[in-house]
């Protein structure tokens, strides 16, 4: 691997230089090996020959996820003996999606986590508490325990495990830093305060959160960040990856967005005809994989929706920043009129002290629209429904249960991550 740590830290047209040159050699290194290109291009009258400028990417065709799951081994361009390990998307939207990695693969994941976690303000003397998923094929559990041990960091794979032993291993062991989902930072600290164990005089000085949104699109900290916030002084730093990209955005300790690895991705929003958009516009995050061995991926559309930011951060890192998640294009809601995604539902229900837990449900009614249940586990109050409506500006049908039922629909057999939002549509 010949990538440029600093490059973040460049001027963007020294970044741009090195994307050019490094998109080149992919696109020959693809045309050459991976039989699915070879036909896609062959289709739309392109090649690698076609791009001679960085601004040319938009001449290539677009990748989906549909491309992937129909067509899985036609993106690998090294033959089987060469793969070391298998990992697997979760599914959610469709079947799951296998991806390979080489030697050198699993090398520049931990390469990428290492950067992900150093601009989280990672240092060598802390202790990482992993407290999320590290079998079932999924890649990022194994991606953040090399990348720790790249910086040299000491690590403790707990896995998502109840708080009572999390609490007993991060006391045991003085954990400074932990890796989770933020809702499980909150059942964290619900058990800590059950128990009396003093929050501030824990070891636990930050959260690298994952699978979640800390932050409002203004970067204020939504209902969920405030809460863990409020309760638990740490610094808590958000991050966005996909097993597809091999690649995350973090944010530094500013918050105004994660942070673009210039050497290992090629980053476009895209509007609905696939135009590239500017700065501030909202669109779906398309990616282009550097450095990638076995399944590097060519202007890949993630299905998220998101916008960018430039400047140069306060950290001094010249590379563009990735606001948060608005949603997925897919799982984009029009209920009554009113347009929704998932995330801004969470915040709406996160807020309301009445609510302990819930699962949103969406599925097709009789006239064909969306509809949308709420299943919820907590306290059914007169203001309920003024609250829901307030923020969610529709009132969807309500639907109480029992703590048991909202954990088996939260935790379903095999599941490697909470469920909080169903599609059946």
């Amino acid at each position: 691997m010949n990538f440029q740590p600093q490059l973040a830290f460049q001027p963007i047209s020294v970044q741009q230089a090195y994307q050019f040159n490094a998109l080149k050699e992919l696109l020959e290194y693809v045309q050459q090996h991976t039989p699915f290109y070879r036909r896609q291009w062959a289709e739309a009258g392109v090649s690698a020959a076609t791009v001679t400028c960085l601004q040319d990417l938009t001449l290539m065709p677009t990748t989906t996820k549909e491309d992937i799951q129909q067509y899985n081994w036609d993106f690998l361009c090294v033959p089987k003996n060469s793969i070391k390990e298998y990992t697997a998307t979760s599914g959610t939207l469709g079947l799951p999606v296998t991806i390979a990695l080489t030697d050198n693969d699993l090398q520049r994941l931990a390469y990428n986590e290492q950067h992900s976690f150093l601009c989280a303000d990672a240092q060598k003397e802390d202790v990482f508490q992993l407290m999320l998923t590290l079998d079932r094929q999924f890649m990022a559990g194994m991606a953040y325990y090399n990348g720790v041990g790249n910086i040299g960091a000491a690590v403790v794979r707990t896995g998502p495990g109840l708080p009572s032993m999390q609490w007993e291993t991060i006391q045991r062991l003085g954990t400074s830093s932990i890796v989770a989902v933020p809702s499980f930072i909150l059942k964290l600290i619900a058990y800590a305060q059950e128990q009396g164990i003093d929050l501030q005089k824990s070891p636990v000085k930050k959260a690298i959160c994952i699978g979640e949104n800390l932050r409002e699109q203004d970067f204020s900290l939504n209902a969920l960040g405030r809460s863990i916030q409020e309760q638990w002084d740490i610094d808590l730093y958000g991050t966005y990856a996909s097993t597809e990209m091999q690649t995350a955005f973090t944010e530094c300790r500013y918050g105004v967005g994660g942070h673009e690895q210039p050497e290992l991705i090629i980053t476009e929003i895209l509007d609905e005809q696939g135009n590239p958009l500017p700065d501030g516009a909202y669109g779906e995050v398309t990616v282009t994989t550097l450095g990638i061995e076995a399944m590097p991926l060519v202007r890949y559309r993630t299905g998220d929706m998101a916008c960018f930011h430039s400047g140069i951060c306060a950290c001094g890192r010249h590379s563009r920043r990735l606001s948060p998640i608005l949603g997925r294009k897919r799982q984009m809601i029009k209920y009554k009129g009113t347009t929704l995604y998932p995330p801004a539902i969470f915040n709406v229900l996160n807020e309301i002290e009445a609510i302990r837990e819930y699962v949103v449900e969406v599925h097709t009614d009789t006239l064909g629209g969306d509809a949308m249940t709420l299943y919820l586990y907590g306290t059914e109050t007169e203001s309920l429904k003024s609250q829901l409506r307030a923020g969610l500006r529709v009132l969807p049908e309500l639907v109480f249960i029992d703590a048991a039922t909202i954990q088996q629909m939260q935790f379903p057999a095999a599941s490697r991550k909470q469920i909080k939002f169903i599609d059946k549509r």
